[in-house]
């Protein structure tokens, strides 16, 4: 990834620090951690990001049941639910 656009963000002294540790114990710059938990937390993600995962979901082979299987099995039943 090029970096060509540049911003200032000021931590207080507890957080920088703290940051600054996570990074030495990961390996990576302070920059990069930063980079990393902004694109987890607000990265946008490309259609053709989205069609691969969903093409990955969909060759899983798992062991699901039909609908009404499903249904009763995450829907507590009455009695369950007075105990």
């Amino acid at each position: 990834m090029a970096l060509s656009k540049k911003t200032t963000v000021l931590f207080p002294p507890e957080l920088h620090d703290r940051l600054v540790k996570l990074a030495a114990q990961l390996g990576t710059s302070l920059g990069d951690l930063v980079r990393t938990a902004c694109e987890k937390q607000y990265g946008v993600v490309s259609p053709d990001d989205r069609l691969a995962a969903l093409r990955a979901l969909s060759e899983l082979a798992l062991p699901v049941g039909d609908i009404v299987a499903m249904k009763r099995e995450s829907v507590p039943a009455p009695e369950d639910l007075t105990r």
